[in-house]
């Protein structure tokens, strides 16, 4: 399980650029729904395969709904948008 930070890194050297003003929202979407790194990491991850770029009222609608349907780590994340076909994965 990597950080937030390590996670965002990974994803800067892979072309994924995020302005101060996603970080900050990244962070921000991450402390307001009392998300793990390990879930904030996955939907941050759906978010790009999803949008195709960083979209904010996604990823924290996102979080949210994981947190309401008590997800805890990226394995359920991904089972869960998978089972209820709120993605294409």
């Amino acid at each position: 399980m990597i950080s937030l930070e390590e996670y965002l890194l990974r994803l800067n050297s892979k072309g994924f650029h995020f302005g101060d003003d996603a970080i900050g929202f990244i962070y921000f979407g991450k402390h307001y729904t009392g998300a793990t790194d390990e879930l904030a990491n996955a939907a941050l991850e759906l978010t790009l395969k999803a949008q195709k770029r960083f979209d904010g009222s996604f990823y924290v609608s996102l979080l949210e709904t994981f947190s309401a349907n008590e997800i805890k780590n990226r394995k359920e994340a991904i089972r869960f948008v998978r089972d209820k076909q709120l993605l294409a994965l």
